[in-house]
């Protein structure tokens, strides 16, 4: 059995091939434009948006050719959100995975249309998908659309924006949005890959994992904003005080923090542990839990 890594690595690799297959000029024209976009999606990043597509469908006994559409889908939409989060209107960060950020690099205009171009091809490589049944594909888009939209991902900066969170609970909330959504999301797109019948019991228990996953994962980010080595993360620590946001350090000391982060990754372990398969999506929760970027 490989490791950890070694899966990891293997999932990317594969997801990086097929996007790079809806990446190529036949699908977003020689431009500019086209430029932005590769630049925001390939060559970098964890992946485990698409590797939770991909082992989530193996372990309800699907395949990958199932679920590689959605893993792409996944990583487009990430793509584009990590492009928006570092605009001067939002974060204002400089750098992305060791690199000039997507508006540093081709502008500030350019950068908006890359962005808003991967979320839309995003739903085009998640409907385009002839291993899955028509209703898959609908279920599959229907929660991308959830996961990206104003109560997930888009709500979710809303809220980092304009609210400030007073209450622990009300942290939680944003990142469950902010955060936690697509997690859910590429969990939930990798199961109805393997699945033309989903069960209830099985799409809760998905929940409770990567509800458990994704806050540990934000627990994680926010102590590596302080603690971490700029080097390594390959972004600006300390860009949460220098924004003034609220984050887990404001409730919560730094041992505490990472007490709730473990507690949280044991519950997303707990959840899918029965399932035959579950030891890579286990070992990804702990994986994530030591990671240092």
């Amino acid at each position: 059995m490989l490791s950890i890594n070694d899966e990891l690595y293997a999932a990317a690799q594969m997801t990086e091939f097929a996007l790079d297959s809806w990446l190529s000029p036949v699908y977003s024209g020689d431009t500019v434009l086209a430029e932005a976009m590769r630049y925001a999606t390939m060559g970098g990043g964890k992946r485990i948006r698409g590797f939770l597509t991909i082992h989530f469908c193996r372990m309800f006994g699907g395949t990958d050719a199932a679920s590689l559409p959605f893993a792409c889908a996944m990583e487009m939409v990430h793509a584009y959100s990590l492009i928006h989060d570092d605009m001067p209107c939002m974060d204002n960060s400089d750098l992305r995975r060791g690199k000039p950020s997507c508006h540093k690099a081709y502008g500030e205009a350019n950068a908006l249309l890359a962005g808003d171009t991967l979320l839309t091809q995003a739903f085009e490589v998640a409907s385009y998908n002839p291993s899955v049944s028509p209703e898959t594909v609908r279920l599959a888009v229907r929660e991308l659309a959830h996961g990206a939209g104003a109560l997930g991902m888009a709500g979710g900066q809303y809220y980092d924006l304009a609210v400030d969170c007073s209450t622990f609970d009300e942290l939680v909330r944003l990142q469950q949005m902010k955060t936690g959504a697509l997690i859910r999301c590429a969990c939930l797109l990798g199961y109805y890959a393997a699945t033309d019948k989903p069960d209830p019991a099985v799409i809760a228990n998905i929940h409770r994992y990567a509800d458990g996953l994704g806050l540990a994962f934000q627990i994680i980010d926010d102590l590596l904003d302080v603690q971490g080595d700029e080097a390594v993360l390959g972004k600006p620590v300390g860009g949460d005080e220098k924004n003034g946001k609220k984050t887990i350090l404001t409730f919560y000391s730094p041992y505490e923090a990472e007490e709730l982060a473990r507690k949280c990754t044991q519950d997303a372990i707990d959840a899918i542990r029965d399932y035959p398969g579950s030891e890579l999506l286990c070992a990804l929760a702990q994986h994530l839990m030591k990671r240092k970027n």
